[in-house]
């Protein structure tokens, strides 16, 4: 599964290929790892030039690249996909020896690399970008029309990789500091892309360059292009950090219905700085852009194709009738830029990072306006979604993700650890300490484990081994007999011991398992499991 939202055919999909025995070849480790010729220098500005050609659906342009150098070598990796190809690479005015290897391309610097200097370099490129299929799924360029028969263009690379489109470091673990996006147009067309739009300038050769601006470090996936017959509405929000512009971009049929189903977007601004904290991109504002697929959580220029629905399409995840309360789109979407936009995942094999807390979103998004039973339904309702065919977390250093169930197992997961903790005010500054802590990071899943961990006063490095890397759901496995109740944690990893709650002849009671059978008198003849807890029960 390849994208940042969830339908069940492509789950299926994804956890049938997870589940075969994987073949990984040279280029999935220079694109997945952070090869000798990428570690040497650090990332600081890029200034990304382009002109988007819809009539032939071709693109050409440049790349310049900031970069400070942090050990000595001669010798740089880049990353572009063909059909693209880059036409020349030059630094200083003298024009560079590229070395092609698929995707990679090693280019050798003449000048001297000093440790601590400030160093750049253009990298020219051009030709016919993958088209994306079924984006954003397979991801590329989605060159389309709209109802008027303008044309209505996009990217979206998510997993691919951002190389499918422009020359770039393309791996997660260095975030480019700042970015200006120059786009040119036909000048009858709106380019809309990251961050604040700094100037809009009109060429002799009836097309437009459209200048945006990013303030903050940008993934590389998160960074887009959106093209189209676009008119434009906005608000300012009154935030924790204060007055947030926020810009929607639509086509111009649809004005009148984005102005009624955009409302999601300022109360999700609401409850998500309620639970994560301020959001993290004031100074590149927030942008709904409409596009010709689903929708994408593209830092600070979120895409939104929902069709102006509630729920997925119109449908509701959970079968709970709560999906059907908010736009799936733009909550999910937008709850990335805590997750995804504003911490990172430094490998793909950590995706869960972004998917799991985000698909957990989703049901906060309701517990703030609907209240806790509201969200715990919905939370639960996604489980008949759950595959437990692979494991969440997938294999590093290859650019693999683990299964879909990072979506809504994740969500389960956290849902879960929240009952144990059984503090909500604790949880909540748990889940804004994380976006503080890491703010604007790439960061590892032990990093996250472990920052939960303490914080939550609770060593839960079994509870993350068996969720995460382990595709077992813990069972309680019990006995009513004899006046005694005996219980163990069966189908669980080493050391597991998670308490939880129970009814017991209808009272609520908290029971610690053990792999070991535990036992307590009790004349009671029913058990139930809190069904807050992502867990089995198996009475003998």
């Amino acid at each position: 599964m390849y994208k940042c939202f969830f339908i069940l055919l492509i789950l299926v999909a994804s956890q049938t290929f997870q589940a075969q025995e994987q073949v990984f070849t040279k280029q999935d480790t220079l694109r997945g790892s952070i090869t000798p010729e990428r570690a040497w220098w650090d990332l600081t500005y890029y200034h990304l030039d382009v002109s988007v050609d819809p009539s032939t659906k071709s693109i050409k342009g440049k790349n310049t690249i900031n970069y400070k150098v942090l050990e000595s070598n001669a010798v740089l990796q880049i990353d572009l996909q063909p059909p693209l190809h880059i036409t020349k690479v030059t630094q200083n005015g003298e024009t560079l020896n590229v070395r092609h290897d698929g995707n990679a391309h090693f280019i050798t610097l003449k000048s001297d690399q000093k440790i601590g200097s400030h160093q750049s370099i253009d990298v020219y490129y051009e030709g016919q970008p993958k088209e994306a299929v079924r984006a954003p799924w397979d991801g590329g360029f989605s060159w389309k029309k709209d109802d008027n028969g303008n044309d209505f263009v996009a990217t979206s690379c998510q997993g691919l990789g951002a190389s499918v489109w422009w020359p770039n470091k393309d791996h997660m673990y260095d975030e480019v500091d700042s970015m200006l996006i120059s786009v040119t147009v036909p000048k009858d067309l709106m380019n809309v892309s990251n961050g604040q739009l700094r100037s809009i300038e009109t060429n002799t050769n009836d097309t437009k360059t459209y200048n945006w601006f990013v303030n903050n470090p940008i993934n590389n996936y998160g960074v887009n292009v959106n093209i189209g017959d676009y008119v434009h509405f906005n608000e300012d929000y009154n935030g924790e950090k204060g007055p947030l512009k926020m810009d929607y971009y639509v086509l111009k049929n649809n004005l009148e219905k984005a102005k009624i189903q955009f409302k999601d977007a300022p109360k999700m601004m609401e409850a998500f700085e309620h639970w994560f904290g301020p959001y993290p991109f004031y100074e590149d504002g927030y942008k709904l852009v409409e596009v010709p697929y689903l929708g994408m959580e593209h830092q600070s220029s979120v895409t939104y194709g929902n069709q102006y629905k509630n729920g997925y399409l119109g449908r509701d995840l959970s079968g709970t009738g709560w999906g059907l309360k908010f736009d799936f789109i733009i909550i999910h979407e937008s709850g990335h830029e805590w997750f995804a936009n504003n911490i990172t995942y430094k490998d793909i094999a950590d995706m869960w990072i972004h998917e799991s807390f985000t698909a957990y979103s989703e049901g906060l998004f309701l517990d703030y306006f609907y209240g806790k039973d509201a969200a715990a339904a919905y939370v639960i309702g996604t489980r008949q979604s759950i595959g437990n065919t692979s494991p969440i977390i997938g294999t590093y250093g290859v650019n693999q993700e683990g299964s879909g169930d990072m979506y809504y197992k994740g969500a389960n997961m956290l849902h879960t650890l929240r009952q144990w903790i059984d503090d909500d005010e604790k949880w909540r500054q748990i889940l804004r300490g994380l976006n503080e802590t890491f703010y604007h990071q790439t960061v590892t899943t032990e990093q996250i484990e472990n920052y939960i961990s303490e914080m939550s006063g609770i060593d839960l490095n079994a509870f993350f081994n068996q969720y995460l890397r382990d595709t077992r759901i813990p069972t309680l496995e019990y006995e009513l007999k004899d006046k005694q109740l005996r219980y163990r944690w069966t189908q669980t990893v080493a050391d597991f011991k998670m308490p939880i709650q129970i009814l017991i002849d209808g009272t609520e009671q908290w029971l610690s398992p053990k792999a070991t059978w535990s036992t307590m008198e009790t004349n009671a003849s029913t058990l139930q499991i809190d069904p807050d807890f992502y867990v089995y029960s198996k009475k003998l």
